[in-house]
């Protein structure tokens, strides 16, 4: 009701989507961002990632909550359909990434900074790197 997502299917952009998909998939978001994301908050704290003899060590549960924020669509959730992504919009995806972030900051910033990185590769970036 706040951000008003029955207007946003009014829009051509979102009219495949639904009421009920933006709910479903904040719905998703929250579920998620407590299994996935909130169960090692404290000990990513405790364990900082390092690197080691070339490698990157960290906490077998941020790769883990990374890899489930990807499969679920949430790193190109903002995308076209033809890029791969589910075409949400911005306000569906800043309450989604609001349930992540505040479950768990440090882990909420590796696929934040991925998409980061893919905004600006598909914005600039040239054939090759697209």
């Amino acid at each position: 009701e706040v951000m008003d997502t029955e207007s946003l299917i009014q829009r051509e952009r979102f009219s495949e989507h639904s009421k009920e998909t933006f709910d479903a998939v904040i719905e998703t978001a929250d579920k998620m961002a407590k299994e996935k994301f909130a169960n090692h908050n404290s000990a990513a704290d405790k364990d900082e990632p390092k690197f080691v003899n070339g490698q990157v060590e960290m906490l077998p549960d941020v790769k883990q909550a990374f890899d489930a924020y990807a499969e679920a669509g949430f790193l190109a959730g903002r995308y076209d359909y033809d890029l791969g992504g589910m075409q949400l919009p911005e306000s569906v995806m800043a309450a989604c990434n609001g349930f992540f972030t505040a479950a768990n900051p440090g882990t909420a910033g590796y696929p934040f900074l991925t998409t980061a990185a893919a905004n600006l590769i598909r914005v600039f970036g040239n054939d090759e790197q697209k």
